[in-house]
């Protein structure tokens, strides 16, 4: 696993306009790639998430979302670290619930797998249509790929994460629009609250699919905002 510093990620600021994420990158104020999905939504799973919090309450399902934030910002903190050879000793006695997160994802999903990196926490940005920060875009297993870290409270199934293959599709795909690069993968490493690690890939013709998906998502998200 080495650095290429092949490519200059531009500086951002972040913003919250209208209750939304956004950034302001080369002069322009664009929308996050999450604001978009939460933005155009499905009925469907706005419904599945309202009889969620009806089911267990709303102030249980605050708290939970709570945690999940903060655990999966501190798991990141610990996965950026490592990726920038930053990880010193005085961090390997901790043992929190996020650093062994943090651990089996490097184990299982980076270490040997990971080949060459380009950027990690990189901003990256489609002229005039989206942009968001990536969490590690390189080379993984000889293909040119984004890497997103996830972590869940519950181990997931293939189907319950479209939101997670839209998010990949729209970085890579505003990663090859800018820097000319040719991202055909996308890989999700996911590790639960219990330590239970999986690994989703995602390529070829699927790819290209929720890559179309995004740019339809996108597309509605600017004719929702014409309307109001």
């Amino acid at each position: 696993m080495q650095w290429n510093n092949k490519f200059v990620y531009p500086k951002s600021t972040r913003s919250i306009v209208q209750g939304s994420r956004h950034y302001s990158v080369n002069d322009e104020l664009l929308p996050s790639v999450t604001t978009i999905l939460k933005a155009t939504e499905s009925e469907e799973k706005k419904a599945k998430l309202a009889e969620w919090k009806n089911r267990i309450g709303h102030k249980q399902a605050e708290i939970i979302s709570r945690e999940a934030t903060s655990r999966g910002s501190s798991m990141h903190d610990y996965l950026e670290k490592f990726l920038l050879g930053k990880l010193n000793l005085e961090l390997l006695g901790d043992n929190t619930r996020e650093k062994m997160m943090a651990d089996q994802i490097i184990e299982n999903g980076l270490r040997n797998k990971l080949d060459e990196i380009w950027g990690c926490e990189a901003t990256i940005y489609y002229p005039s249509k989206f942009s968001g920060t990536a969490d590690c875009i390189g080379i993984y297993e000889n293909k040119e790929s984004l890497i997103d870290f996830k972590n869940a409270n519950k181990p997931k199934k293939d189907e319950w994460i479209d939101d997670y293959y839209l998010q990949c599709a729209a970085y890579a795909m505003a990663h090859n629009t800018v820097y000319g690069t040719k991202i055909s993968q996308g890989v999700i490493l996911l590790c639960t609250k219990e330590n239970i690690f999986q690994r989703f890939i995602i390529d070829g013709e699927r790819f290209k699919k929720y890559q179309n998906q995004f740019m339809e998502k996108v597309e509605q998200y600017y004719s929702q905002r014409m309307a109001n």
